[in-house]
């Protein structure tokens, strides 16, 4: 079977990768050079897929490497800056790393590349340039939108900016694959005959309870299904909250233990100190899921949040995928994370670009041939 050869830029653990590379998401790529800033994310990915991955910062390698060629150019350049979280995003100098991004797929002699963004990117006045180096470097993009993860067979209600670019014109006229590619799963309260959103039962369910609070010497699920240590004023905050409940029913019920930020506040998200729901997908999974006071990350009946293998499992991570690093790192690393499962939906797709590509590039070049001989 051809592999097309893949590029993973700012790559983290490699949860892109994961749904390119590995067989059971799409197995059609093997990846060339991946390259990260953070140590305990390039050992993971480095354990998973092959001693290429850098950990550098982007610029610095491109003055000291020479770029492989590669088919395809994957990567989301860090997103903080764009983020309606980060108050302070107005010159953020993280928006800038788009173009180490963009100097590597022409380097490459890439055909395609994907970028994966938070929402808000789209809205900001950096897409409009990156739009226009992707241009001059001939490459058309294809309708770039906002996708929900749960749509395409995620346990996770999680939003993201996809950004595909697809070098070259003559091919794009004849039979190029619709962008986005066609949802697996629709919600509830969606008419059509697509399967329902997958829910957390189905994919944390049937684990026992955990048991420690480090990681474990032993083979997974149960190596990263370990616990906390709260406090016993933090155990009762947990026995507060119903099922499917938050802060709100915490204040209900014990307004005595309730933090006085939360009682003066009568407003606000209704995730924090959530309960997830079995029958529903997760809501985003951040770098600090096992601090229900950051969301909805307590478990749907234990009085707990969510462990680290939950959280990977949300993730749609496969149990078998290796972390390495400390318990902190190896979260940071899940909650940054592309969930596999989406990024096979999109291997899969620019497997179908990649194709037609080859097969209309033959066209032409027969084409031509007939034209040369006729002349």
């Amino acid at each position: 079977m051809q592999k097309f050869k893949l590029i993973d830029l700012f790559c983290g653990a490699g949860g892109l990768s994961t749904g390119f590379i590995r067989p059971e998401f799409c197995g059609h790529f093997e990846s060339v050079l991946a390259i990260d800033n953070d140590r305990a994310a390039v050992a993971t990915y480095n354990a998973n897929f092959g001693e290429h991955c850098y950990n550098e910062n982007i610029e610095h390698w491109l003055k000291t490497h020479e770029v492989p060629k590669a088919d395809v150019v994957i990567g989301g350049p860090p997103c903080q800056g764009f983020s309606l979280l980060n108050k302070n995003r107005e010159g953020d100098v993280r928006r800038a790393l788009w173009e180490p991004y963009m100097d590597i797929i022409e380097m490459s002699g890439a055909s395609v590349f994907v970028m994966e963004n938070v929402p808000g990117l789209l809205k900001s006045e950096e897409f409009e340039h990156i739009a226009c180096r992707a241009q001059k470097l001939g490459f058309h993009l294809l309708a770039p939108a906002v996708l929900n993860m749960a749509d395409y067979g995620v346990p996770q209600t999680r939003k993201r900016t996809i950004i595909v670019g697809v070098k070259g014109g003559e091919f794009l006229e004849d039979n190029i694959p619709d962008f986005p590619p066609a949802p697996s799963h629709q919600a509830p309260n969606v008419e059509g005959n697509l399967p329902l959103w997958r829910t957390v039962n189905e994919f944390i369910g049937d684990l026992a309870p955990p048991k420690g609070t480090e990681i474990r010497d032993e083979s997974p699920p149960y190596n990263l299904h370990f616990g906390r240590n709260p406090t016993a004023v933090s155990r009762q905050r947990y026995e507060a909250v119903p099922l499917g409940g938050n802060r709100f029913d915490l204040q209900r019920n014990r307004p005595d233990i309730t933090p006085a930020c939360w009682v003066r506040k009568l407003s606000g998200g209704t995730d924090l100190f959530g309960r997830l729901w079995w029958d529903r997908p997760s809501v985003t999974i951040r770098t600090e899921f096992f601090k229900p006071e950051k969301g909805r990350y307590l478990h749907p009946d234990q009085n707990r949040p969510i462990t680290h293998r939950e959280a990977a499992r949300l993730m749609s991570f496969p149990d078998d995928f290796i972390f390495t690093g400390s318990k902190i790192e190896i979260a940071k690393q899940i909650g940054n994370a592309v969930p596999p499962i989406f990024a096979g939906k999109i291997a899969n797709f620019i497997l179908k670009v990649l194709e037609q590509r080859k097969a209309n590039g033959t066209k032409v070049k027969a084409t031509r041939a007939k034209v040369g001989a006729a002349a």
